[in-house]
């Protein structure tokens, strides 16, 4: 019976025993465990060097408040031409193409018709009679002050010789806006040509006709734009309109052309609403000389209204990931090794490659931030 006793106690005292080993094992394991538990992210400095990653803190920077719009780049009105005929006729001779520059009084197209030449033939019998009207009218004149003739032959010949007069001069203005000198007809040259010079410096945008074509005045025949002042003509919406004022500035691109980023400032606001509820803007370029803008190019512009002061950092050093935005807090640094902690934000706004972020309690003013090489870490 003692010898069962002595069995069971000694069985009991080694489980107490082991009982105790493994609880002295598992809180071994836990605080080892506890003390390794770190969910900082740690970067070391040859690691930061390697990645050429840069620290910055946060600054305040300025921020545009502004109006989306979009628009073309247009010209004056003075400075675009549409080139049509006075009178009808067949295209005789068209030397120039899309693209040709041409100088103000410059040959473009000639035009012959059959009526050029009738005009000329009367222009010419109206000058041959003038000169007789003109002194029948000075005899009557003479003689109506002696009482030798009848007031009505006076009155007669008066009239005739006005009547020549008018018909001369409304004929040599016909023939001038066929740009076919008076002069030339009086000698006895007659042409069935006519010709059409450029009204304005500029390219040549637009040709609508060939040789043999026949053109009525209402005919557009080419078009020239010259491109030496050009601006922008922006359509703003309805509900924005009333914080455009003049001498605001406006950023612009060319999103089809180019990424770069240019300027303008408003100089005319419209006073009417258009198609869409949209309001004319005009626009003045910045250096447009020195870049190759064509007219009736696409734009995507901004317009600058205000400019508020706000808390920012680089936009690199914001990471976005799943749709959430966060920044590496640089908690800090021992030896040679930087300890970073990942910290939510909330995007305000970008502008210049500075983002504007919330503030709150973790990103003080004198905080510093991983501004290069945030979203490799994060993304990891």
């Amino acid at each position: 019976m003692q010898k069962y006793i002595y069995k069971i106690v000694t069985v009991f005292i080694l489980g107490i025993i082991s009982s105790c080993g493994d609880t002295e094992s598992k809180s071994n394991e836990n605080g080892a465990s506890e003390a390794q538990t770190d969910d900082r992210i740690q970067i070391t400095q040859a690691q930061f060097d390697q990645n050429k990653m840069e620290i910055a803190s946060m600054t305040e920077s300025d921020f545009p408040v502004m109006v989306t719009t979009s628009g073309m780049i247009d010209v004056p009105p003075e400075n675009r031409a549409v080139v049509s005929a006075t009178m009808g006729g067949y295209i005789k001779a068209t030397p120039l193409l899309i693209g040709d520059k041409v100088r103000k009084g410059q040959l473009l197209v000639t035009i012959e018709n059959p009526e050029f030449v009738s005009l000329q033939q009367q222009y010419m019998e109206v000058n041959g009679q003038l000169g007789y009207l003109k002194a029948e009218y000075e005899r009557q004149q003479t003689m109506v002050a002696e009482n030798i003739t009848s007031q009505k032959s006076f009155l007669k010949a008066e009239s005739d010789y006005k009547t020549g007069v008018a018909k001369y001069n409304g004929l040599q203005k016909q023939l001038s806006m066929l740009n076919i000198s008076p002069e030339q007809v009086e000698k006895g040259n007659i042409s069935s040509v006519a010709s059409i010079y450029a009204p304005i410096d500029g390219s040549i945008t637009s040709v609508n006709v060939s040789k043999g074509t026949y053109v009525s005045p209402a005919t557009s025949i080419m078009e020239i734009i010259n491109n030496d002042h050009i601006h922008l003509e922006l359509s703003v919406f309805e509900k924005d309109i009333m914080k455009v004022k003049k001498d605001q500035v406006v950023e612009f691109k060319i999103p089809e052309a180019s990424k770069e980023l240019y300027f303008a400032e408003v100089h005319l606001v419209g006073t009417s609403i258009g198609e869409n509820r949209t309001i004319k803007v005009h626009a003045h370029i910045e250096n447009e000389d020195e870049a190759n803008f064509l007219t009736g190019m696409f734009v995507e512009a901004n317009i600058i209204i205000e400019t508020t002061k706000q808390m920012s950092l680089p936009s690199e050093a914001i990471a976005v990931v799943e749709n959430e935005s966060f920044v590496l807090f640089l908690e800090e640094k021992k030896g040679d090794t930087y300890y970073f902690k990942q910290v939510p934000v909330k995007i305000l706004g970008s502008y210049k490659n500075r983002t504007s972020v919330s503030n709150s309690s973790t990103l003080k003013q004198d905080a510093q931030f991983l501004s290069k090489g945030a979203f490799s870490l994060i993304g990891e």
